[in-house]
């Protein structure tokens, strides 16, 4: 079964201390006021962008990493349907095509995305229980 945005929202809001909101008309989810995970869809500078490539099917989520070094680790051997476009360069944070994701691998990724941003102290708090 692939993932949908609902079953990904609820995830997110699975994680402690996590807010809905939204940025630039899209869905948001932040922890500490720092969003970790955020629906994305493509601008048509995007879509331009893709040529003759394959256009990734929405919906599309961007995850916050880290930093830049954990975003192109991932990049190389994370999630699959993981990937990155030219709006992203040196910013740490990448997409994901739900329709390609692992449920698994995506679950994870969002754990992680909002580990990146968490406050410390939560962030052990989470990892202990």
């Amino acid at each position: 079964m692939t993932l949908d945005i609902e079953a990904v929202a609820a995830l997110a809001r699975s994680l402690p201390d996590v807010t809905e909101g939204t940025h630039w008309g899209n869905r948001t989810w932040k922890v500490a006021g720092k969003a970790f995970l955020w629906e994305r869809p493509f601008s048509k500078a995007d879509l331009k962008r893709f040529g003759d490539e394959r256009v990734p099917d929405e919906p599309i989520i961007a995850i916050r990493t880290e930093d830049l070094q954990d975003k192109f680790a991932l990049l190389d051997d994370g999630p699959t349907g993981a990937f990155d476009i030219p709006h992203f360069a040196n910013y740490p944070a990448y997409l994901i095509e739900l329709s390609q994701a692992d449920d698994a691998q995506v679950r994870e990724a969002i754990t992680d995305g909002w580990l990146a941003v968490a406050p410390p102290k939560l962030a052990q708090e989470f990892l202990a229980d």
